[in-house]
């Protein structure tokens, strides 16, 4: 089922509530002024507030799941629907807001 691709200024968060940002987006391919970001690009979390008691905050996330049909440089663009899990934890991380305009399958 199609769903809206990721790009650059999408809200990303852990269920802790700390951001999320790509580590290096594709700066080939461009929505709405913004670079997408594929699936093998980790990103990078901040502010989690997980307490060092537990696993500790969240630091990355990995995606498992991409598009299947559209790529960008060989790799699968991300979608709002793909999953994600946080280290070192092991909880998801969630796409609240992404762009309204392109969606891919």
């Amino acid at each position: 089922m199609p769903a809206y691709v990721l790009h650059l200024g999408a809200t990303v968060a852990c269920v802790h509530g700390g951001q999320g940002q790509p580590a290096a987006p594709n700066p080939r391919v461009k929505v709405m002024g913004q670079p997408v970001v594929t699936q093998p690009i980790p990103y990078t979390i901040a502010g989690c507030s997980n307490p060092p008691t537990n696993l500790g905050p969240c630091v990355t996330a990995n995606w498992l799941t991409g598009a299947v049909r559209v790529k960008v440089m060989g790799q699968p663009v991300l979608l709002q629907t793909s999953q994600a899990i946080c280290l070192p934890t092991g909880t998801p991380l969630n796409v609240l807001i992404t762009q309204l305009r392109v969606k891919a399958q």
